[in-house]
């Protein structure tokens, strides 16, 4: 990142899952950063909370609740946000839920139809309606949070992976796509073990405080933005 102490100073960014965790965290940091950030997530309130957060602390944001799993939701918001700033600079896709761990033979259609749903169509969706708005940013980022179980697969999280697969493939394609086109530079990045209500699902027996704050990851977040990455761009992002 520059030395500057606001460094994206008049660049937009859209966090998706920023009412909570990473998502709200990576939404802090970069409006404590200059961004002006539009908070999308379900929960109302939870995005008022943040948008409070960053008010307070002389950020500046935006909240529109969406649910990305709604028919036509996505369009709805990339219209309302085209038809008030003429370019997105930052577009974070970090929204994402965890189905019910079970064997393969086990899993629930719905459930799974649901994570696809959320981790795999929702996205594609918001590269699609988005494309026209970081085309016009003069350098574009885009930032699609993973797993590891999406390349070292393991037992029981067959459906969960298989959507973070899918959404990492979806994100190299669309690099590629762009990568001579437009300015547009996407980075693919693991979060690894982090505090979150999702992690805590999964790991109902584990310490929190044995795992890093969503803060750390967010912090390395902005600073990769910062960064002039080749695209697509991938990492894990350490403990501390």
């Amino acid at each position: 990142m520059t030395g500057t102490a606001k460094p994206f100073a008049g660049q937009l960014a859209l966090v998706t899952g920023a009412s909570r965790g990473i998502g709200a965290a990576t939404a802090e940091a970069l409006a404590a950063a200059g961004a002006h950030v539009i908070l999308t997530a379900r929960d109302t309130k939870a995005l008022e909370a943040v948008e409070e957060r960053i008010h307070q602390a002389g950020g500046s944001a935006t909240i529109a609740p969406v649910d990305l799993a709604e028919v036509d939701g996505i369009a709805r918001l990339a219209t309302a946000i085209a038809g008030r700033w003429s370019a997105l600079d930052i577009l974070v896709i970090n929204a994402g839920i965890l189905p019910q761990l079970t064997s393969v033979t086990q899993i629930d259609p719905a459930s799974l139809n649901k994570a696809i749903t959320v981790n795999v169509l929702a996205p594609q969706a918001l590269l699609a309606q988005f494309d026209p708005l970081l085309r016009k940013s003069a350098d574009a980022r885009v930032l699609g949070l993973t797993s590891t179980v999406a390349t070292a697969p393991r037992a029981y999280w067959g459906a969960y992976a298989s959507t973070k697969a899918a959404l990492e493939v979806m994100l190299d394609c669309y690099a590629q796509e762009v990568g001579r086109l437009a300015k547009i530079r996407v980075a693919i990045v693991n979060p690894g073990a982090t505090r979150t209500a999702m992690r805590a699902r999964a790991y109902p027996g584990e310490d929190p405080a044995s795992v890093k704050p969503p803060e750390v990851v967010a912090k390395r977040l902005v600073a990769l933005l910062g960064e002039d990455f080749a695209s697509p761009h991938r990492e894990t992002v350490n403990q501390s």
